[in-house]
């Protein structure tokens, strides 16, 4: 006799999450702590990184084509978790998918920007495209009244990637980039870059200690655990969860700076 294989439920599907490459483990690693039963997808665009610097139009083809992907693994939400692709085609990914939930790192900020007091000067760092879309301003100033300063800081990302954190190269890169934010005096900085987290120390540091530094993936991974919870589809489990990860380019370079986001071994990485 066949033995049927049994139909999963909505609840116990993986979540999909995506990222032009690895940047996106910052996010991967806080929805690995607040929901450990879930199974988890990763894709990295690593053959087509960086999207920082692409223009709209080639970002929403690429970020489409990633959900595709996702879609066919048979995940139950999609996280864009790239703050340039959520800039550019997080409404372009709603509209074209709209079977399934996509949420991208801009709004849950912005929810939990707004719920802060004694806000009153905010800078936004992120990539050069990030910040031209003006994505995380729009957001902002339909919540609240506050002044914004914005600084593209494209050094950060190859200096995270080599593991470049606490060392008088990053302090020179962090003052190039930020000096003008420091001196206009800034209450709260938002990282709108997914590597960015790796620097919160070194930031925190030139900025002694004296401004509230948000991370776009800690308040994403909270958001999400919230949607699933709302929409009773969080995975009933009480298994570890699993993780897969897929990646466009090199599975080695993948390896190497993935562990250094994660803080420990990645074993199972599929080239596709």
């Amino acid at each position: 006799m066949i033995k049927q294989k049994k139909e999963i439920s909505l609840a116990e599907r993986p979540i999909g999450i995506f990222d032009s490459g690895i940047g996106g483990l910052t996010v991967f690693k806080e929805i690995r702590k607040v929901l450990p039963h879930e199974n988890l997808i990763y894709l990295g665009d690593t053959a087509r990184v960086p999207y920082g610097t692409k223009s709209p139009e080639v970002i929403r083809q690429y970020s489409e084509i990633n959900v595709r992907f996702l879609i066919e693994k048979g995940v139950k939400v999609v996280v864009v978790a790239c703050n340039t692709a959520s800039a550019a085609a997080i409404d372009h990914l709603k509209e074209h998918f709209p079977d399934i939930v996509v949420l991208g790192v801009i709004a849950p900020v912005v929810e939990n920007l707004i719920k802060l007091d004694h806000v009153q000067k905010v800078g936004i760092i992120g990539t050069a495209t990030t910040i031209r879309s003006g994505a995380y301003q729009r957001a902002i100033q339909d919540k609240i009244r506050v002044d914004i300063l914005v600084q593209a800081c494209p050094l950060f990302v190859p200096l995270v990637e080599e593991g470049i954190l606490d060392h008088p190269l990053t302090m020179q890169a962090i003052d190039y980039y930020l000096a003008g934010i420091k001196k206009a005096g800034v209450d709260t900085l938002i990282l709108g870059c997914t590597h960015y987290p790796l620097l919160v120390r070194p930031l925190d540091y030139y900025f002694n200690h004296r401004v509230r530094i948000m991370d776009s993936a800690y308040y994403t991974a909270r958001e999400l655990k919230k949607m699933l919870a709302d929409g009773r589809v969080t995975n009933p489990s009480r298994d570890p969860g699993t993780e897969s990860f897929f990646v466009t380019d090199s599975v080695d370079t993948f390896r190497h700076t993935g562990e250094l986001f994660l803080e420990r071994p990645l074993t199972i990485i599929e080239h596709v």
